[in-house]
Order: C-alpha cells, then structure tokens, then sequence
C-alpha cells in the first residue's frame, strides 16, 4: 500500500494489477457500471459518507470481483450488495472505518461504528483490493476509539482471515498484543466457573429472543459467544505463530481446544439433537427452543461429524424453512410469532440477514469440512437463494427495487421494522430510533463473500494455499465466472462453460492465475493453488 501511495504522489500511472481492472473478461467493467447505474437511478440517496453514488460505479469496478451467472436475480444482488457495503465506508480522522446504519443511531459509539456487525464487515470486505480500508478499520478498534466488546464481536477472527487475503503481516504483529488483551478482558468479564461465556442476548445482536425471556437480563450461555471465543482462540494461536509466538501459540491452541470440548459437551441439547442457549436462571436447563444460532458452531468447524443431523431442520417447515428466509426459532416452538407490536427488533420468529448469512456461511464451512454432508449442494443454492430474493421492496412507484434492511416476515417479504419505524412516532421516524431511513442500506449481514467463498468456493488457507471448491450443484447451470479476485498477491479467475461459446476459452472449469491457465478440467473439481 505504500508503494501504492507513492505511486500516485509522483503522479505515475499504476500498473493495471494494482489499479484493480485486470479483467480477464473484457466486458465485466461495463456489466459492474450498467448495475451500478440501476441502483443509483432507484435510489434517493439520503446520506453520503466517502464513495457517494456517482463515485460508486469507479469504485467498484477498481476493487471488487465480477461475477456473472444464468442466475440474474442472484447476480444482481450480488452486486447491489457491494454498491450497499460501499456506502458504509466512512474516512475519519482515525482513518476508514465501516458503519452499520447510514444515519447516525443513539447507540453507536465514535464515528457511528457499532461492533454488533463488525466481524461481517471484515469477512464481506476482504474481498476488496483496497486493503487500506480494512486495516485502518481494524486499527480504529484498538485504537482507543473503539468500543469492540460493547457488542459480540470476533474480532482476532476477522483481522485473520482478512490477513489471509492481504497478507499484512505489519499489522497483525501491531494488533497481535491488543488483540491478546482484548480476548484476556472477554475472559474476566464473561467467563465464569464453567468455563462457558455467557452473554446478553441483546449483546449478542439478538434482543428479544426466546430464551432471553427465561432469565434475568436476557443472559445465558450460547453457542454464540462461546463459538466466537473459540474462533478468537484459534485466531490467536495462529496469529502468535505468524509473528513468532510459539509458546504463546500453543497456549492458545490449549484454550481453543478446552473450549470446544466444553461447547460440544455442554451446549449440545442430544434431545433436541442441537446446540441451544442454556439460560442463567440458576436451573442450568436447555431452553425448550431450538434457534437458527445454532448453527454456528460450524461456522469455526467445532461440531464432531456425528451432530451433522441438526442441518435437517434447516429444511423442516416445522423447522426453520420458509419462503422468504429461515425464521430465528423454529417454528413448531409455542412461543414461534411474527409481531407488529412492541420492540421492533425481535428474534423470536422473524428472518435476520444476519443469521441467515451466519448461517449459509456455516453451511459452506460444513461442506469443505466434513465428510459425508447430510444435505447437498442443492441445499446451499436453494437458500442462497431464498436469501437474495428477500433483498427486494416495492417502491412508491409499484416497482420492485433491490432492498435490504433489519428483519424480515418470513412469510410474505414485509420488511418489518421498517414498516413500523417509518410511523413510529405520530405518523413519522422517531429520532430516538435512528431517525428517517434507519434500516435502508443496513449493514448488518454478508452477502458477497457467501458468493466467492462458498458458492465460488475460494478459500485462502493459513500455509499460503488457496482451495477452489465451488458449491455449484453439477448440471445446474451452464456457465458461470468469477474473475478478477485478489487473493494472497495472486489475482484468480474461475470459469465454467459447458458448451465453450460462453467466453471462448474451451469447455469446462478453467482456472486462471495471473492469467495463467492453472487447470482445464471437464467438470468442475477442487483446484489448489500453491
């Protein structure tokens, strides 16, 4: 990045890698700016942090990956979520950091960040070639300006795996004594006598949820700050051992693994053959609920091969399946409802993008992971699916427009909070909720790195290797590509093309490093790059 930057000091043009145009299908900087151009003619663009709209189709088109499938629909949101996320990127006097809500919320801290849904912006943002945005992001929250533990937030974790794209290791050696801290501080403040964290649900991100209602301050044990601590354990070790901690990396390899043993011991309800929230009430019972989070644990791979039947009720309607996106509890729980009334954040029922992009992540983790998958490859498309179809709202003009914003009725589509707040308060936004346009453009999930790490399936590993699983279901489709992505220095693009008239390159998956072909095969199969 300094070389970069002295580059444009002296006035020289850069090279194209570094310039991030590079592609190798010569139409895809004119596919990115016709998307770019629909969703800015949609949009009444309210707020303005650094990449305005009309700065927006430059922007992407310097930094992020082209995409292309038969899929339209899921190609556009694919895209528009990428013009949504550079909205969010905010230059301060502390250098770039990524908002959560574009107007300015109550309950932000400096610079309206919010940690809640940091760990998403960090894994949706690696993707870009600009690495300066998130390592200023990732400085700002141990900087003395952020506040990352007012909220769950992983944060060891995300700066590693956006490490894995950019390979700073500067920065991981700058952050690494802070981060150890960080984790120590998560350690005395909600660890206790079981070994198990405990959090508020509402701390989690997660307020009024089911088993939130079973104890005092909606505190419990769950296997969502528990997987996250274990995922910064990990992180840690790993990150000790790139900056030559050995000692200190094996100390925390020791604390990951006592903590897995303990959520898979203590979290998993074997009844309900799932993990569940056990409540601090003093009776250290299972709630009766099974909730989507439950599927975190394999976001970090904890699970053994053997709880691999919970995925079933990922696709039960009894379950957690409906049309517009997987409901937070299932919905054969008593206390399962859709509501219009009281707090406008409710997870008790409706569809979180939050949970739902935790979730498909998951899922893509599960199948790189573990033998013998229970469900197929059919499964993720059919819920990437369902979840890029939520990201749609009907316009004053009767139009359908790409959307995306807090919780969704999983029934019909309705964005719920926003049908609420934008009558709050005598007809109106309540400036104590957020203001005008509170969840419009919300932060708060991933979507783009669900499409190039698990359904275009480039995994960057930890000894400098980059997988490439793709997830598409064999016959599925006839041509797909993702081209231009920056990973570890290298620049990679995927193609299928079943017929070879697609893009002129020959049938089959094609492998492209540095333009290079690494790999033509006839059906698409796992690539190693070394």
């Amino acid at each position: 990045m300094q070389i970069k930057k002295l580059f444009i000091a002296l006035g020289i043009v850069l090279p194209l890698h570094m310039q991030g145009q590079n592609f190798l299908i010569k139409d895809a900087p004119e596919v990115i700016e016709s998307y770019v151009n629909q969703f800015n003619r949609e949009d009444n663009e309210l707020y303005k942090q650094d990449i305005p709209n009309c700065g927006a189709s430059d922007f992407l088109r310097k930094n992020i990956p082209f995409f292309e499938c038969p899929d339209k629909e899921l190609e556009k949101t694919y895209y528009f979520r990428w013009w949504t996320y550079r909205k969010h990127i905010k230059k301060t006097p502390d250098g770039f950091v990524i908002t959560e809500f574009l107007p300015d919320v109550p309950w932000a801290g400096k610079y309206n960040t919010i940690s809640c849904a940091a760990n998403h912006h960090f894994y949706e943002g690696r993707w870009l070639r600009n690495a300066e945005i998130l390592s200023d992001y990732a400085s700002f929250w141990f900087s003395g300006s952020g506040n990352p533990r007012l909220y769950s937030f992983g944060a060891a974790d995300a700066i590693y795996n956006y490490y894995l794209i950019h390979n700073d290791k500067m920065l991981l050696a700058d952050l690494y004594p802070k981060l150890k801290d960080n984790f120590a501080k998560w350690e005395e403040e909600k660890r206790d006598s079981t070994g198990m964290f405990w959090q508020v649900d509402d701390r989690d991100g997660m307020v009024m949820s089911v088993p939130g209602h079973l104890s005092e301050g909606g505190r419990g044990y769950r296997p969502t700050i528990n997987s996250y601590m274990y995922g910064e354990a990990v992180a840690l070790a790993k990150i000790a051992s790139i900056v030559d901690r050995d000692m200190e990396a094996r100390t925390y390899q020791k604390k990951a693994d006592k903590l897995k043993g303990i959520i898979n011991r203590r979290l998993w309800d074997k009844q309900a053959d799932f993990y569940k929230v056990i409540p601090l009430n003093g009776k250290m019972e299972f709630s009766y609920a099974r909730e989507l989070l439950g599927y975190i644990p394999w976001f970090y791979n904890i699970p053994p091969d053997n709880y691999s039947i919970a995925w079933k009720q990922l696709f039960d309607s009894k379950g957690f399946e409906a049309a517009y996106g997987p409901t937070t509890v299932e919905q054969r729980c008593p206390d399962f409802k859709i509501s219009y009334e009281g707090h406008e954040c409710q997870w008790n029922g409706p569809s979180w993008p939050y949970l739902t992009s935790m979730t498909l992540a998951a899922m893509a983790n599960y199948f790189n992971s573990y033998d013998s998958p229970i469900i197929t490859k059919k499964d993720y498309l059919s819920l990437l699916n369902i979840y890029s179809n939520s990201h749609r709202f009907l316009s004053v003009n009767n139009d359908t427009i790409c959307w995306i914003d807090e919780n969704i009725n999983p029934y019909t589509g309705d964005w719920i909070s926003r049908t609420r707040l934008k009558s709050w308060k005598n007809g109106t936004w309540d400036d104590s909720k957020g203001g005008v346009e509170r969840g419009k453009d919300y932060n708060h999930s991933s979507f783009c790195n669900l499409i190039i790490s698990g359904l275009m399936g480039v995994r960057p590993q930890e000894d400098g290797s980059i997988i490439i699983n793709p997830l598409v279901p064999d016959g599925c489709w006839d041509y797909f590509c993702l081209d231009n992505v920056y990973c570890q220095g290298k620049t990679i693009t995927i193609i299928f093309d079943k017929k070879g008239k697609k893009y002129g390159r020959g049938k089959g998956f094609i492998v492209y490093v540095d333009d290079k072909c690494l790999s033509h095969t006839t059906r698409v199969q796992k690539v190693v790059i070394r």
